[in-house]
């Protein structure tokens, strides 16, 4: 389960709601999996990495939470273990992470992958070992990333559990978020900076109470402002982003007319488009465009219950 004190429970519609776009997204993206597998004699360079490699990351995000938060029901529990081993086989059993971290040591995508393997207990020793080194070096930490992305660095450093040696404080201050800015300055791009420092800082939902206090409040007072914003332009991708950073603190508001605007926007099958816009008929087109919504969805709905279970 999530660590840290549970959160008052928002009205329980909101939990149904979210079990149900849930349960249907992790279904969709389960039935769909082979979608993502790898060209035949893929190698540790990976030519498109966002053509396999990026999707079968997410998937394995998204089932690795699932597993670890143990807020859906136990059918929902193995079909994400399935999607997880699918996602291993299809990188080697780690096999393939460890030969790109081994050709290209100063990048950090590898750690960045392997780390949702190893948070629902696969483990793959070489690469551990390997690791366990690289993260010790500076010119690894410091790889020249955008803040939030140093941030997901340090964060996967401390799941496999290799010495942590960020500066939180710092590293928060250096992010859009931790500036306190403007917030009618927010755009496209800088909600999802926003979302993914919150997503690191906490360990998706894990150690809310690392929010600090001003964040908190800052927080508290523009993110249902933000979600308004996105809902009306129906960013559905993001929407769901913004839900889970409401799961990651320490009281989530669980608003009941966000998540019914977000499930009513899903497919019977499973599918959440990305936007207003569903797309091309053709089916690896379609899984392409928004296998991600799928991904946050899932990720959005098994905090919200588990932050939230029990209270």
């Amino acid at each position: 389960m999530t660590a840290g004190k549970p959160a008052p429970a928002p009205p329980e519609p909101v939990r149904a709601t979210a079990l149900r776009l849930g349960t249907r997204a992790l279904g969709w993206l389960h039935r769909n999996r082979e979608r993502t597998a790898f060209a035949e004699g893929a190698t540790a360079e990976l030519a498109e990495p966002d053509s396999a490699y990026k999707p079968l990351s997410e998937l394995a995000l998204a089932a690795s939470l699932v597993l670890r938060d143990e807020a859906f029901p136990a059918a929902d529990r193995r079909t994400a273990a399935d999607l997880l081993d699918y996602a291993w086989d299809q990188l080697r059993g780690g096999d393939l992470i460890y030969e790109r971290q081994l050709r290209f040591p100063a990048m950090t995508d590898p750690l960045e992958t392997y780390v949702h393997f190893h948070r629902a207990g696969h483990r793959h020793e070489r690469l551990l070992e390997l690791l366990a080194h690289l993260t010790a070096l500076t010119s690894y930490r410091e790889y020249e990333h955008v803040p939030n992305r140093r941030m997901a660095v340090a964060n996967a450093t401390r799941v496999i559990g290799a010495p942590d040696r960020t500066d939180w404080p710092a590293r928060t201050a250096a992010t859009w978020l931790g500036a306190l800015p403007e917030p009618w300055a927010m755009d496209w791009m800088t909600a999802y900076h926003m979302t993914h420092t919150v997503f690191h800082l906490t360990d998706w939902g894990a150690r809310p109470h690392e929010l600090p206090p001003r964040l908190r409040d800052y927080l508290a007072t523009w993110l249902p402002v933000w979600t308004d914003v996105w809902l009306e332009t129906e960013e559905w991708d993001l929407v769901a982003e913004l839900l889970i950073v409401d799961a990651c603190t320490p009281e989530p508001a669980g608003e009941p007319a966000a998540w019914r605007r977000l499930a009513a926007a899903q497919h019977e099958d499973g599918l959440l488009p990305r936007d207003g816009r569903t797309g091309t008929g053709d089916p690896d087109r379609r899984f392409g465009d928004h296998y991600h919504s799928a991904v946050v969805a899932t990720v959005a709905a098994t905090l919200l219950l588990s932050r939230t279970a029990g209270a």
